[in-house]
């Protein structure tokens, strides 16, 4: 399994998008960004290029759980669509 750091921004976005492809080379399907907690649009456009070339060698990607701010920039930007698997971390406040 593909573990990110916690943070994925501009400033690192283009070594952790390296860091994947090398996993998604290596045959890893699964990605856990759980512990990210520092994000910026530049993830978003990380996990679509990551699901693209998966696609593209006809895999399926995993993503598991997401942070919420990773889920608001995806529902933000409209693309949670292309990203299916995403799933964010659920709010048990409201049903309590």
């Amino acid at each position: 399994m593909f573990k990110a750091a916690a943070k994925l921004t501009m400033d690192n976005a283009g070594q952790t998008l390296e860091a994947g492809l090398q996993a998604l080379a290596a045959g890893e399907s699964a990605f856990d960004l759980s512990d990210l907690s520092s994000v910026d649009s530049s993830a978003v456009a990380v996990l679509l290029e990551w699901r693209r070339q998966a696609a593209a060698k006809g895999a399926a990607l995993s993503f598991g759980v997401l942070p919420a701010d990773l889920q608001s920039l995806i529902d933000l930007y409209g693309v949670d669509d292309l990203l299916p698997s995403a799933a964010p971390v659920a709010d048990d406040s409201r049903h309590r």
